[in-house]
């Protein structure tokens, strides 16, 4: 926690969080601080972390965060159909068929119909779309390991505890949301 300044003029991306949480208070006494500090927060570090390994690490292979999402996806899970594509990348269906597009153009997937239901889709990586994810990888998870340093490694396994707890905790209602 830091200390916000008292005029927005002053605020930069962090102590935002502090400003906003206390102005927010004021305004609306019955606002729970501690869970919009924790939202707050969590949604600023991912924004960050998110820009960090997209800047270092996607956009200099020429793809963008969820197009990494669909390569990750196919390199581990295997070939499979776009809409289970979307489900396990966090994408949308829409944002899966656009960015298969172009990682098909750029010769990092195929597509093919199903052999189950002819109307849908199969993808898969190429070889080149194989090599292509498992070097971004490498790199991915270099920036990944300097992000958890901050953290000593019993610090690390706790926050990784509670993340799960929040996300499973939620499950119900984010699934609600998604389809």
């Amino acid at each position: 926690m830091t200390t916000a300044p008292e005029s927005p003029r002053n605020l930069d991306y962090l102590t935002f969080v502090d400003y906003a949480v206390n102005k927010a208070n004021r305004e609306l006494p019955q606002v729970d601080p501690t869970a919009m500090r924790m939202v707050l927060t969590l949604h600023r570090v991912t924004s960050a972390l998110v820009y960090d390994l997209e800047a270092s690490v996607h956009r200099p292979h020429g793809w963008s965060w969820p197009g990494f999402r669909i390569l990750f996806v196919l390199w581990l899970a295997g070939p499979m159909e776009a809409k289970r594509i979307a489900e396990l990348s966090g994408n949308s269906r829409a944002t899966v068929s656009a960015l298969v597009n172009t990682l098909e153009r750029d010769g990092l997937v195929t597509r093919e119909r199903a052999e189950r239901d002819r109307r849908a889709v199969r993808i898969a990586l190429t070889e080149a779309g194989h090599d292509a994810i498992a070097d971004a990888f490498r790199q991915h998870n270099e920036r990944e390991q300097a992000w958890a340093n901050a953290l000593t490694k019993p610090e690390q396994t706790i926050f990784i505890g509670l993340l799960e707890k929040l996300m499973y905790g939620m499950a119900d209602v984010a699934e609600k949301r998604r389809s």
